[in-house]
């Protein structure tokens, strides 16, 4: 029974100079990938909270297209947007500004907000009948008793908040570090010799990410668990920290746009390797033609390489392409951390109540797609013009 999924940057980044308005397109860009990525979790066979009548393998491929790197490259950008922050005010104004700008949209969002989530995981799941109502009071007093055998929900969730958890996590460790002088020394890593060869900008984070993978996913597969996610944490944080580090180096990111096309190749091919490790799982797991240990020695250093390189293909293209600022961009720059507390509770709804009218399934997914949009943009507008929501929804 799945507990969380996935994220986007509840910050703009700095009004400063040195901004880069192609960080935030890549921030919007990603935010909207999450969308449909989460609309797909409903056909996927892969566990998630709600099911379509249209399950299925089709769509798994292009879903792997994104799984490596959508996240890490959101972290990766909350990083580059925490150093604008930080360059503005000290390690403990930092702390304190980051609070409650992701501590009080968190815990209400757990309260409030995601509730519907697991109450239609158990009314699909294990055919719950008592009412919302009823499942409302279990969610609050803690219930721990929705299980199929082994696998139970642990209420309350965070389910995606769980990236927001994160991020205000590795916010306070951050703090901690330039409190203690460290900040230098990631600022000197950002600037150092290896950004200036584009065989080390490749190469260097590509295989940290392959060895993590190979070293860590297995004793600790990614879970949302925040005390026990240590690979999760190994890359999220470590792309925060990388973030930070490179946030000013304009010249880095000029040298990763002139990569782009380099790097979409190493992209395609790793993510061709992994869809074909994959499908081999999916359509002969009992048969396999490769040994199982090196069918997964392929896929997680394949999943590592597309990781690093399509964080490189996105940030050169948009680099190349994405470089002024719009009255949209700094619309939609605010909107995103709304978005993303609205968007995941909106899709599980639409979907299992779409879902009994036995629609076509390109009827029912682009449902799905309008509905969410349309609430995402309600959800911010109504927060723009309320003090009291403002606040809780991460806009204020």
């Amino acid at each position: 029974m799945t507990m969380t999924t996935t994220n986007p940057v509840p910050s703009t980044l700095s009004a400063s100079s040195q901004r880069l308005p192609f960080l935030d397109w890549v921030r919007v860009g990603a935010f909207g990938l999450l969308i449909l990525y989460h609309v797909g979790m409903f056909y996927v066979t892969w566990d998630w909270h709600v099911k379509s009548q249209h399950v299925g393998p089709a769509l798994e491929p292009l879903m792997l297209l994104s799984n490596p790197w959508r996240l890490s490259l959101l972290f990766l950008i909350s990083g580059v947007a925490t150093r604008y922050m930080a360059d503005r005010m000290g390690p403990g104004e930092l702390a304190r500004s980051r609070l409650p700008r992701l501590g009080i949209p968190l815990l209400f969002v757990m309260a409030v907000l995601v509730v519907p989530q697991p109450y239609y995981e158990v009314v699909e799941k294990i055919q719950y009948a008592e009412g919302f109502l009823a499942f409302y009071g279990q969610y609050l007093s803690f219930h721990q008793g929705f299980c199929r055998g082994d696998d139970c929900l642990i209420l309350p969730t965070w389910n995606h908040m769980w990236f927001v958890a994160y991020l205000l996590l590795y916010t306070v460790i951050l703090s901690l570090i330039l409190v203690a002088g460290g900040g230098r020394a990631m600022i000197r890593l950002g600037q150092g010799a290896w950004t200036r060869r584009p065989w080390m900008v490749l190469l260097g984070p590509m295989l940290i990410l392959v060895g993590l993978r190979l070293a860590l996913y297995d004793r600790f597969p990614v879970t949302h668990n925040l005390v026990w996610d240590w690979y999760n944490h190994a890359v999220s944080f470590g792309m925060f920290l990388l973030g930070y580090a490179i946030a000013r180096n304009a010249d880095l990111f000029d040298r990763v746009a002139a990569m782009r096309w380099s790097t979409l190749v190493w992209a395609l091919l790793a993510w061709g390797a992994y869809v074909y490790c994959w499908s081999l799982w999916t359509f002969h797991d009992h048969d396999l033609p490769v040994d199982g240990d090196i069918l997964r020695l392929i896929a997680r250093t394949a999943y590592g390489v597309q990781q690093w390189t399509m964080i490189l293909v996105v940030l050169g293209f948009a680099r190349r392409h994405c470089n002024r600022s719009t009255p949209l961009l700094r619309y939609l720059s605010v909107g995103v951390f709304p978005f993303y507390i609205i968007h995941q509770t909106l899709i599980v709804v639409a979907g299992h109540n779409l879902s009994p009218l036995a629609l076509p399934v390109a009827v029912e997914s682009l449902l799905i797609i309008i509905l969410t949009v349309a609430g995402c943009f309600a959800t911010y507008e109504l927060a723009r013009r309320s003090r009291l929501l403002g606040p809780l929804l991460g806009v204020r």
